[in-house]
C-alpha cells in the first residue's frame, strides 16, 4: 500500500449557510413595539400556619420501629395530605396520615421542627 494522497479540502462558501430569515432583518423596524405589561397586581396575604405542632417519637405498637409523630396541626384533610406529601420529600422518608396525625417513619425530631416552622408553624414542640 502506498502512501494515502491528500484530498484537497473543499472552498468554504461565502455565507456559511442559506439563512431564510436575512431578508426579514431589514423590515425590523417596522414591526409594532411590544405591548406594555401590566402592573402585578398585589396577592392577598398568604394564611398562616397552623399555630402550633407537637413532635414525638414513638414505638409502642409498631414491632419496634421507630415513627415520628406530628400532632395538634389542625390542619383539614386535603392539607394534611399536602403537608404530609412535602414532608416526607424533604425528609426522604416515608409516611401515613393516622387520624389527625402524621405520622413519619423513622427518627426525624432533629430535622422537622425547621421543616414545619418553615411552613408557617408558629410553635414547635418537640418532645
Amino acid at each position: 500500500m502506498g502512501k494515502r494522497d491528500k484530498k484537497d479540502e473543499p472552498a468554504a462558501p461565502a455565507a456559511p449557510f442559506h439563512n431564510p430569515f436575512a431578508a426579514l432583518a431589514g423590515r425590523r423596524d417596522a414591526l409594532p413595539a411590544a405591548p406594555v405589561a401590566p402592573p402585578p397586581v398585589a396577592r392577598a396575604a398568604e394564611p398562616k400556619g397552623p399555630a402550633r405542632a407537637v413532635v414525638r417519637m414513638e414505638r409502642k405498637g409498631r414491632g419496634g420501629k421507630e415513627v415520628t409523630v406530628v400532632e395538634h396541626l389542625e390542619l383539614p384533610a386535603p392539607q394534611r395530605e399536602v403537608w404530609l406529601k412535602a414532608l416526607k420529600n424533604a425528609l426522604g422518608c416515608g409516611g401515613a396520615v393516622e387520624d389527625d396525625t402524621l405520622v413519619l417513619q423513622g427518627d426525624q425530631r432533629e430535622r422537622l421542627p425547621a421543616l414545619l416552622e418553615a411552613r408557617g408553624v408558629r410553635k414547635v414542640t418537640v418532645g
